[in-house]
């Protein structure tokens, strides 16, 4: 509940000391904020008769002098612009002024620069930057969620706004709590060290003050960790009630949208919440497995006949006896069991159909023996066995070879070989490439952990325990690598040289509160592990948050991305360069000499950043940048030698000093490189000598795997804010 009542807490402050009629007036991430905790009717009950987004309102110009405006959005450039056009031109009676995070001085003397009208009320920063969708589970819901797989070099700056919105969520998650934690972070993870270490400059440096609440017996404890230490868990079909929403039909903010059930009727809502706050049978079931909800929710429509039979008993009675404030009492109760009623059997109803049509519990029985069992040989059997069956559709078959993969990576190359052939051959449009893109994201050496539990002697012991007694369930017998982390937490035994402390800062003794922040993305059977440990009572309260919240559906959202990004750029290209473009087609004697010299263009613009991505790839990163140096010596020495280009006496420094600079960095390649002199990436087996042109388009769709569940799967490859997740597979 600490979340979900952090925020709550917030909104009420925001609205019950501003008297009289209201326009709430929020942005495209604090409407998720607020909307997941806080109902429509209770924000009429708060006198918030409109609400409206920042956009809107800069739009309108229509005047409402009778309403007081209270705006609840994010400090960015873009919103305290937008800020200030509304300042200089106030539509409203007064203007309250609620930040979700922390306020820059400058954006501060912005907007009391902007209030000429002394408009401006109040300004405060309430810390509710987060999603707040269940009472121990947060998300940031970030678009760019692929960007923290992409190579520095690629786009630098993408990936410090994207460390940037992290260090917010986090920072604003300590101040809603009013603590400063102790700092840990996954040491094969570059991403999370950045992210602990910026996060610690934040608390324990710029904003030291803020961060200087009453201290405790002992510290929390931050611990940033890496969705790619994990592939396994967002690739796995799920079994338990909020996680199959999430995977078979979408479950965003606490939303379901219904209309892409076909079997609706007209005058059915669009959209259904599911909430643990305001639902009481989801709150009972909401980590249950589909076999007992079928049950439940039995019990749920006799109960509700039940109720019905017995109101229509007062309304007869209420004819003679004019019991109408019982009659009135009871009608309303039933119209709300009725709806909860009919949405729950339309999820339920909706979800076995697709089980059924997608053979997912025969799939979802394979995936599981691949996570938790051994046995390649009967493995392999099982997976081709799928990949010949008609009725499994392209993501399932994508979703076991990635699992085989990950699982024997190192055992038997030609049978991954032959899979991946058969996958090509029977779904098209995912290539091997994708599998390859991920194992070198999150194959067996990048791995921190005991993923499949085959490292450590007691995961052993375990293991070969429930082969013996056997498993409840087969459909939900995989933990989450989580669950060993927080495991470990609890007894103490998290390694340093595993997760680092950041700075001089360290844990003395154990923990009582541990917020676990995963970057790449988050799962709902994670999400489930933290819950179900909470409620051992271990004296540790697990706080659990990622980027966005995956599943195996992100994936098509980067597969899709060159022609959206195609049709989005036409329109400005042509509003912008359209005439030079005409001019330019007249001057040609023949248009097809001028198509072809566009068409040209593109092939050799896109050969380039396929070259570019083949070298990083290929490489390091380092390796590509140091190569880049060397390309523009060598440019300077051509021009030298043919045109004759004079050159200063700095520019033979520096050409020199680079030269130098490659050499010794060849060099030590060299001399780090055990026996034959060849880069890191050098095909080593016939796994790795597959054609890259069966990459599968690494700038987009390879990309895109990760964020599938990370990997199937809510985001993201490309530079694009509709990225996958796996948000990508991820």
């Amino acid at each position: 509940m600490v979340l979900v009542t952090s925020v709550r807490d917030y909104i009420n402050r925001m609205l019950q000391d501003i008297s009289g009629m209201k326009v709430l007036i929020l942005d495209s991430e604090t409407v998720s904020n607020v909307s997941i905790v806080y109902s429509q009717s209770e924000l009429l009950q708060k006198e918030v008769f409109l609400v409206e987004m920042i956009d809107s309102i800069s739009v309108s110009k229509e005047s409402m002098s009778h309403l007081k405006a209270v705006y609840f959005i994010r400090p960015t450039s873009e919103n305290v612009q937008k800020l200030r056009y509304q300042l200089a031109n106030p539509r409203f009676g007064e203007h309250h002024l609620f930040f979700s995070n922390l306020l820059k001085d400058t954006q501060i003397h912005i907007l009391a620069d902007s209030d000429e009208h002394e408009a401006v009320q109040q300004v405060q920063e309430f810390y509710a930057d987060f999603v707040a969708g269940d009472p121990y589970h947060l998300t940031l819901n970030m678009a760019s969620n692929h960007l923290y797989m992409l190579p520095a070099v690629v786009d630098p700056s993408g990936l410090q706004r994207y460390s940037d919105r992290v260090v917010d969520g986090i920072a604003a998650v300590f101040l809603a709590l009013k603590r400063r934690p102790v700092i840990r972070y996954q040491r094969t993870s570059d991403t999370a060290k950045r992210i602990a270490h910026e996060t610690a400059k934040l608390m324990y440096q710029h904003e030291s003050g803020l961060f200087d609440f009453r201290r405790t017996e002992s510290s929390p404890l931050l611990l940033v960790i890496d969705k790619r230490d994990d592939p396994v868990t967002p690739l796995l079909n799920q079994w338990t009630y909020q996680a199959m929403v999430h995977e078979l039909i979408g479950l965003e903010d606490n939303k379901v949208d219904v209309r892409a059930i076909g079997s609706l009727s007209k005058d059915q809502q669009v959209e259904v919440v599911l909430s643990s706050e305001q639902d009481a049978f989801f709150k009972a079931n909401m980590y249950e497995n589909f076999g007992d909800i079928g049950m439940n929710i039995k019990r749920m429509v006799d109960d509700f006949q039940q109720v019905a039979k017995s109101n229509k008993n007062i309304q007869t009675v209420g004819k003679y006896m004019r019991t109408w404030p019982d009659l009135l009492t009871a009608t309303l109760s039933t119209k709300k069991m009725q709806g909860d009623v009919s949405k729950h059997v339309t999820l339920v109803t909706e979800m076995s159909k697709l089980v059924e049509a997608r053979k997912l519990m025969l799939v979802s029985q394979t995936e599981q023996d691949l996570a938790c069992n051994g046995g390649q040989g009967a493995a392999y059997e099982a997976v081709t066995d799928l990949l010949n069956n008609e009725s499994v559709s392209d993501i399932d078959r994508l979703r076991l070879v990635m699992l085989y993969a990950l699982r024997y990576e190192k055992e038997n190359p030609v049978q991954l070989m032959q899979l991946f052939n058969k996958l090509a051959s029977r779904s098209p449009k995912y290539k091997p490439g994708l599998v390859q893109f991920l194992l070198k994201q999150a194959g067996v050496e990048k791995c921190t952990g005991d993923l499949f539990g085959n490292r450590d002697l007691m995961n052993l012991a375990r293991n070969m325990a429930r082969g013996i007694k056997g498993v409840e369930n087969v459909y939900t017998q995989h933990q989450p690598l989580l669950f060993q982390t927080m495991e470990s937490i609890t007894r103490g035994r998290l390694r340093d040289v595993d997760y680092p402390f950041v700075g001089d800062h360290f844990q003395q003794g154990r923990p009582q509160e541990v917020v676990i922040f995963m970057v790449g993305g988050t799962t709902y059977e994670e999400s489930r592990s933290v819950a179900l440990q909470n409620a051992t009572n271990s004296g540790i309260r697990f706080i659990f948050g990622g980027t966005a919240l995956l599943n195996s559906k992100s994936i098509n959202t980067v597969y899709y991305m060159a022609a959206f990004a195609t049709m989005i750029l036409a329109i400005p290209v042509l509003l912008r360069e359209g005439n030079g473009i005409m001019s330019w087609f007249e001057a040609h004697p023949s248009p097809w000499s001028a198509v072809i010299i566009i068409f040209s263009s593109g092939v050799l613009a896109f050969c380039l950043n396929f070259s570019i991505f083949h070298v990083i790839l290929s490489t390091t990163a380092v390796t590509f940048k140091v190569a880049g140096n060397l390309k523009v010596v060598v440019a300077v020495l051509v021009s030298l030698l043919i045109f004759r280009n004079p050159i200063s006496y700095m520019n033979a420094v520096g050409c020199g000093i680079t030269l130098v600079g490659c050499t010794f960095y060849g060099y030590v390649r060299h001399m780090l490189s055990p026996g034959t002199p060849r880069t890191p990436r050098t095909p080593r087996n016939k796994m790795e000598l597959l054609p890259l042109v069966n990459n599968d388009k690494l700038v987009g769709k390879v990309y895109s795997v990760f964020t599938i569940h990370c990997y199937v799967t809510s985001s993201p490859i490309l530079d694009s804010e509709n990225t996958i997740c796996f948000s990508p597979i991820c």
